[in-house]
C-alpha cells in the first residue's frame, strides 16, 4: 500500500476564478498554455497533474500509487480580501470533496481554510470535517506574516482538538521573502525555515500541550526540526521564557509530531525516523510541482535503512490509519 499525504491539486472552478480576474493572485499564461500563480519570490506552474483529475488518476495508477492526499497549495485563499478568501475556501473545498466522492479511494483530501478570518476558519473547518468528511485541514505557516502561534487563532485550535482533526502544515513565503528572490531561494531555504519557525514557535507558545487531540503534520521533514530538535531542548533549559507555557522539553511534544517525507535523502528521511520513530513518518510526493516526484519518493523510500515492517508503516499504514481510510 503507497498512500501520498503531500501533493497539490488547483480545482478548476477556482482557477476559472483567477482568470476571471476575481483575485488578488497574480495569473499568467506561460507557452506551453499552463497558468502560472504568482506569489513573493516564487510562483506555480499548474500543468496538467495540478488541474485535470482524469490524468492525475491515471498517473497514479501507472505509479503504483493507491490513495493521495489532495490539498490545496499557494498562494492560497488567505491573500484574498476576507469575503473572497471565505467564498474560495469553501469552493476549493466542495471541489475537493466531489472528487472523493467519485474517486474515493484513489483520492482523499484536507480542506483549506480562509485564514486571514479565524472565526471564518473555525466555521469552513466545522463544515469540512462534519459535512464534507474531511479528517482535517492544511494550513500554512504564516498567514499574511502573522504566526500561527498567534492568540487570534485560538478558537481554531479549540475547534480542531474538539474534533480530533489534522492539521498539516505546509510553508509559504515567510517574512523577510525579499533576502530570498534569486535563485529559487524562497522554496528552497525559505519554506523550510519558515516550517521549522512555525512549528517550534507553535511548542514553546504550548498550543500542542493545550490541544492534545490535534494530529499535527509536518511538511518536507518539518524543514530542520529533526536536526535542531536538540538546541530548542537546550533552549528550553536555558531559558526561563522557553518554560513558560510548556512543561516538557520541545522535543517531547515534537515527537508527537508526523513527519512527511518530501526530501528525497534517505539519510535526512532516516533521521526523521530516528528521531521520531517510524510511526510518525508519512510518504510524500509534492506531486505535481516542478520540486515534486513520485518515482524520487519511492526510490528514497525503497532505499530507506529500515525494516520491512517499518517500511510497511511509512509508505501507507501510517497514512490509512491517520487519515481514517
Amino acid at each position: 500500500m503507497l498512500i501520498d499525504v503531500h501533493n497539490h491539486f488547483y480545482p478548476p472552478e477556482y482557477l476559472d476564478a483567477l482568470k476571471a480576474g476575481d483575485s488578488a493572485v497574480k495569473l499568467t499564461i506561460d507557452a506551453e498554455g499552463n497558468p502560472c500563480l504568482h506569489y513573493p519570490g516564487d510562483y506555480n506552474v499548474a500543468v496538467r497533474g495540478h488541474r485535470d483529475i482524469e490524468y492525475r488518476q491515471g498517473v497514479l495508477e501507472q505509479e503504483g500509487v493507491d490513495t493521495q492526499i489532495i490539498t490545496f497549495t499557494t498562494p492560497g485563499t488567505h491573500v484574498e480580501p476576507t469575503d473572497r478568501a471565505v467564498r474560495f475556501a469553501r469552493l476549493v473545498n466542495d471541489a475537493f470533496a466531489t472528487v472523493v466522492r467519485e474517486r474515493s479511494p484513489r483520492f482523499s483530501s484536507l480542506a483549506t481554510l480562509p485564514l486571514c478570518d479565524p472565526a471564518a476558519s473555525v466555521a469552513e473547518l466545522t463544515r469540512a470535517v462534519t459535512q464534507l468528511g474531511m479528517p482535517g485541514a492544511m494550513l500554512f505557516s504564516n498567514v499574511n506574516g502573522v504566526a500561527l502561534a498567534d492568540p487570534r487563532f485560538e478558537p481554531l485550535y479549540a475547534e480542531a482538538n474538539r474534533l480530533g482533526a489534522i492539521l498539516h502544515i505546509h510553508p509559504t513565503d515567510p517574512v523577510g521573502v525579499e533576502a530570498m528572490t534569486d535563485y529559487w531561494l524562497m522554496p528552497l531555504v525559505g519554506f523550510l525555515m519558515d516550517t521549522t519557525l512555525a512549528a517550534a514557535k507553535l511548542v514553546f507558545a504550548g498550543v500542542p500541550e493545550r490541544y492534545p487531540n490535534i494530529k499535527w503534520v509536518l511538511s518536507h521533514l518539518g524543514g530542520a526540526i529533526p536536526y535542531l530538535a536538540e538546541r530548542l531542548d537546550r533552549g528550553w533549559e536555558a531559558f526561563p521564557d522557553c518554560r513558560a507555557d510548556i512543561q516538557r522539553r520541545p522535543s517531547e511534544y515534537l515527537r508527537q509530531f508526523y513527519y512527511d517525507t518530501v526530501n528525497f535523502d534517505p539519510k535526512a528521511v532516516r533521521l526523521a525516523v530516528d528521531f521520531a520513530g517510524a510511526d510518525r513518518v508519512l510518504a510524500a510526493s509534492d506531486y505535481p510541482h516542478q520540486i515534486g516526484s513520485i518515482p524520487k519518493m519511492k526510490s528514497s523510500l525503497a532505499a530507506l535503512g529500515v525494516s520491512d515492517a517499518e517500511r510497511t508503516k511509512i509508505l501507507g499504514e501510517n497514512a490509512r490509519q491517520l487519515y481514517k481510510l
